[in-house]
């Protein structure tokens, strides 16, 4: 059956001013939507993404094909769209069509490549506030993010205190620990290593296939637990054999998994767009400016919020989501934190809906 995009964009009329310096004479921004606008404009819903899905969080009549959060959102779910207006951006930087590294400067109508400013969270942010401000909302019922998109929302409630009445964030974290940090470096390393990145300027037709293979294995060994597994995969061997002559084939189903995923993210993402959201992942601190998680976050007016964890996350623990709760009270605000026992992992949020549809249906029944 054909399907139609349901994606819309905005385009910005003036220059958008880097985070970390530099400037975009054009900026695209990709966004969908689902639900309506109340008369009174205070249902609206932004959903911030990871780092590596486009704006395509759910179904519609305009693109019945599945979304990534698709069990979430939609009529009768816990952000139920017949109550919210909900609207999930790409990310500034990222390639599903919003303005990144792999689109044309309108300077020298070339692609950006590694001529494309700094990217850090709080462009990705500010790329949010101007989508709402274009469709004419002034005050969010809740922003919500997980993973990079939860650090997203993070500083979009500090950029813009009075934005935002509630926020949600998901297995995210206030900063990058050094963990994180050591495991993403050697992601970009992994890519920058293949011959085929060329400095940035690989061929289109040609990407550092195997430097992204890598680096999504890599990926995938942190974004789920030991624990799942074990039970899941155990030494169960593959049936195939290996070609001739390869000693150092997959033997094992653990094996094919990640080959598998690896290979179906190769041709879907941009590597240089890969690099650039992956490096914004690691600078980000919201305490950057002041030294203090807790005075930024004290700027915000945001009235409720909800900090989920996930007990097996390794890549975002739960004393992260701990100190993002601490900070996060304040006198004027409802804050809950929500332990789960999930064995997924950081990838929890995606696949383990059993447990994650309660408290965010708890969250929005509140209103």
């Amino acid at each position: 059956m054909t399907t139609h995009s349901a994606r819309k964009f905005i385009q910005l009329e003036s220059e958008f001013l880097m985070h970390r310096g530099g400037t975009l004479p054009r900026v695209d921004l990709a966004y969908e939507t689902w639900g309506a606008l109340n008369s009174r404009r205070d249902n609206a819903v932004l959903l911030f993404t990871g780092l590596s899905p486009s704006a395509h969080a759910a179904s519609s009549g305009e693109d019945t094909s599945p979304g990534w959060w698709e069990e979430m959102l939609g009529p009768g779910r816990p952000i139920d769209t017949r109550r919210y207006f909900v609207v999930c951006v790409n990310s500034l930087g990222s390639c599903y069509g919003s303005t990144g590294p792999a689109s044309v400067d309108p300077r020298t109508g070339e692609a950006y490549r590694l001529e494309f400013p700094v990217l850090s969270i709080e462009d990705i942010a500010g790329a949010g506030f101007e989508v709402i401000k274009a469709l004419g909302i002034e005050r969010l019922h809740t922003v919500v993010g997980a993973s990079m998109g939860g650090m997203t929302a993070l500083a979009f409630c500090t950029l813009f205190p009075h934005a935002a009445r509630g926020l949600v964030t998901i297995s995210s974290a206030a900063r990058a620990e050094p963990f994180a940090i050591a495991l993403r470096s050697l992601q970009r390393e992994i890519i920058r290593s293949d011959p085929e990145w060329h400095d940035g300027n690989y061929d289109a037709g040609k990407p550092p296939v195997r430097g992204m293979r890598l680096a999504r294995k890599l990926g995938m060994i942190t974004y789920r637990s030991g624990e799942e597994w074990l039970g899941r995969f155990g030494r169960e061997r593959v049936s195939a054999e290996h070609a001739p002559g390869d000693l150092f084939g997959i033997d094992f189903e653990i094996e094919s998994y990640l080959e598998s995923h690896a290979n179906k993210f190769v041709g879907q993402f941009d590597p240089n767009c890969y690099l650039y959201l992956s490096r914004a992942m690691d600078l980000f601190d919201v305490g950057e400016h002041s030294g203090c998680v807790a005075t930024e976050l004290g700027k915000s007016t945001v009235e409720r919020a909800m900090v989920i964890g996930a007990e097996t996350d390794f890549l975002f623990p739960l004393h992260q989501q701990e100190e993002l709760v601490e900070c996060l009270h304040h006198p004027d605000r409802e804050v809950e934190f929500v332990v789960l026992p999930s064995l997924q992992g950081h990838d929890s949020f995606l696949v383990d809906m059993d447990r994650f549809r309660p408290p965010i249906s708890r969250f929005f029944d509140q209103d």
